[in-house]
């Protein structure tokens, strides 16, 4: 699913949240243009207690 995303739950957070500021309007729109999976990537995200914020458009 990532290949193109660091596997670290950290960095991953870091990565994911600077591309939903700087590129996409939703976590729906970056994980379809980035064919990934949105379930994968929030259970991924969850294990460092992050969950996605659709009104801020970032883990929080």
């Amino acid at each position: 699913m990532q290949n193109r995303l660091p596997r670290d739950p950290v960095m991953l957070l870091g990565v994911v949240n600077t591309k939903l500021r700087d590129f996409y309007g939703s976590l729906d729109e970056m994980c379809e243009d980035m064919q990934i999976s949105r379930a994968e990537l929030e259970s991924d995200l969850k294990t460092i207690d992050y969950e996605y914020d659709a009104g801020r458009n970032q883990f929080v």
